[in-house]
């Protein structure tokens, strides 16, 4: 079993992560603020032997996540509610024209991300009391709204699971103060989640 052991002095803020076909990680550093953009998304090689930079000047790097193919990133950026696109040569080369912002948040704030099998992006938005749903190009195609959302309960929805093979979302929230303590909400999305280690299996 490989570890990786990151030594605090390296000063990294790891939020979300996703493993690519190789067995590599990209994970989000959730630093920096709106005017002062210091996050990232990193590589960590298959190996565990080296962190690259993939994506700079992030303003709270959050979720992350990759398209079935392995072919397009995207991040979500907590401080300046933006969802990025990136599109990969290889593990760490973006390519010529690779990066986008495919859409801009209103109001706080975008969380974790997750993927389908048809590559459709579900972000948890944090105080929102909801998920957001796009396509595989960033367009919004639907939301998950979430109970009581109207009378300040459940708000807190920061992340989700899709279960391997099926298309059922498992959505976690906090009630926060609001007394109703933690929750997990289930509900059916657009297509199935792809089936464990398949995405490695089709390249």
């Amino acid at each position: 079993m490989h570890i990786l052991a990151v030594a605090p002095a390296a000063g990294y803020m790891p939020n979300d992560l996703i493993f690519d076909r190789h067995g590599g990680i990209y994970f989000s550093d959730f630093r920096g603020i709106s005017t002062e953009p210091i996050g990232d998304v990193y590589y960590v090689s298959p190996d565990f032997k080296t962190i690259k930079p993939l994506l700079p000047h992030l303003a709270m790097a959050n979720g992350v996540t990759l398209s079935p193919s392995g072919q397009d990133l995207w991040a979500t950026e907590f401080s300046r509610n933006l969802l990025h696109r990136v599109e990969l040569v290889d593990a760490t080369t973006i390519t010529p024209v690779g990066t986008a912002i495919a859409y801009h948040f209103t109001g706080p704030a975008p969380d974790s991300m997750r993927a389908d099998s048809d590559g459709n992006l579900y972000v948890a938005m944090y105080s929102q009391g909801r998920v957001l749903v796009f396509n595989k190009n960033g367009i919004p195609i639907g939301q998950v709204l979430l109970p009581d959302r109207d009378h300040d309960h459940n708000l807190l929805s920061t992340s989700m699971a899709l279960a391997p093979g099926t298309n059922n979302l498992y959505i976690v929230t906090s009630d926060g103060n609001g007394g109703q303590g933690a929750t997990i909400f289930h509900t059916k999305v657009f297509a199935k989640a792809l089936p464990l280690y398949s995405q490695q299996e089709q390249q």
